[in-house]
């Protein structure tokens, strides 16, 4: 089980992942919060990356 966490574009992750793997990324730009809360709101917590990596099957 492979997971990439990028806080930034997904490109190019999937090489390292694999097809069975995922990746938690942020695709698009202008959200504007504290920076935790921002993490936060686009998946980048402990909770959704345990929870995504035993999404995997």
């Amino acid at each position: 089980k492979r997971v990439a966490i990028e806080a930034a574009s997904p490109f190019g992750w999937e090489r390292y992942t694999g097809c069975h793997g995922k990746v938690i990324a942020i695709n698009h730009f202008g959200a504007s919060a504290p920076g935790d809360k921002v993490l936060a709101e686009f998946g980048f917590s402990v909770e959704n990356v345990v929870n995504t990596f035993k999404s995997i099957d």
